[in-house]
């Protein structure tokens, strides 16, 4: 790969975020297309200075815990504390897995959650990766507050091979993709069902800027679909939109929407 050193390491740093059981040297190296020595010699580095650490048996190269602790140590004196409580109270109300993501660039990442459901089915993914746009609530909430030429053009830069195990209702085409950002535009909000998933629905709505209306961040409420069918989707949308609502109000006392 081209590029300088710095932008080596985050290449190695965001790959190993690939398998939480580590990589080998060679698959690294190959991966980021450059040799096996400069490998080497970047995970010496970040093994020196505590970012990864290499399994004695298999030798393979993980990350360490240093990183989640500064990711951390960041959200607690940037706002979270702000925002955290307005995730729970809506968790609690629902019961289910309600998600913020915040608009960087092109990116919508998910920074923060709460989980309403304390028995039974559980739906739970990781934080700190980017929503998938053409094919998630919180995708289609987002695109819907663009032109279709935008929307289109946006998803083709995000890229990526979509998963094989999409759920059966996740758009086939761009033509299929438009109509259910038309109807999230109608309604304030999009929903999905079984689309990123198999047995999995959502319902999500952006939160603005309270000044200018700019997209700020993505407030979703996401379970399994034998609890959130389509008409329960619905029947949330009206809390759904009175805490964005508070988001936004909130944004103004918090970093995180900066």
């Amino acid at each position: 790969m081209a590029g300088s050193q710095i932008e080596r390491v985050f290449s190695v740093l965001e790959h190993l975020t690939s398998d939480p059981r580590g990589l080998p040297m060679q698959t690294l190296a190959e991966q980021l297309d450059i040799p096996k020595s400069a490998t080497h010699r970047l995970l010496a580095e970040l093994i020196r200075l505590g970012y990864v650490l290499q399994n004695p048996e298999n030798l393979r190269y993980h990350l360490s815990t240093k990183l989640v602790a500064m990711g951390f140590r960041y959200l607690a004196s940037s706002g979270a504390d702000v925002v955290q409580p307005v995730l729970d109270r809506l968790a609690d109300a629902t019961g289910e897995l309600v998600r913020l993501g915040v608009i960087e660039g092109e990116r919508q990442v998910w920074i923060a959650k709460s989980q309403g459901a304390r028995s039974g089915l559980r739906y739970d993914p990781d934080m700190g990766r980017d929503a998938p746009l053409f094919y998630t609530a919180s995708g289609h909430a987002w695109l819907a507050c663009m032109s279709d030429a935008e929307a289109l053009s946006l998803v083709e830069r995000q890229g990526g091979d979509r998963p094989k195990d999409l759920g059966p209702n996740a758009p086939r085409s761009n033509i299929e993709l438009l109509e259910r950002l038309r109807l999230a535009r109608e309604q304030g909000y999009a929903w999905v069902e079984e689309s990123s998933a198999v047995g999995t629905s959502a319902i999500a709505a952006v939160v603005r800027h309270p000044g200018d209306g700019r997209v700020m961040g993505v407030l979703s409420i996401a379970g399994p679909s034998a609890r959130m069918p389509g008409a329960r989707l619905h029947e949330l949308a009206p809390m759904l939109l009175k805490f964005t609502d508070e988001l936004s109000a909130a944004s103004l006392a918090s970093e995180l929407f900066k």
